[in-house]
């Protein structure tokens, strides 16, 4: 699934950059190469994200997003 259409960036692209360990939607943008434009994905980015974040211990996580 696409979640921003103006990037064509996918969900399994979020998700693999949180497994690396980026925490911030936009961090994980700029890492896929491209920024936010109008910016309505972001909130779903973000929920992704975390989604994928509680795969990982609390600890590991609080560490990665300080």
């Amino acid at each position: 699934m696409y979640v921003c259409v103006c990037n064509a960036i996918r969900e399994e692209d979020l998700r693999g950059e949180a497994r690396k360990g980026t925490v911030c939607a936009k961090r994980a943008y700029a890492e896929l190469g491209r920024k936010p434009k109008c910016g309505l994905c972001l909130p779903q980015a973000r929920n992704l994200m975390a989604q994928e974040g509680v795969a990982l211990s609390r600890k590991e996580y609080a560490a990665l997003s300080a």
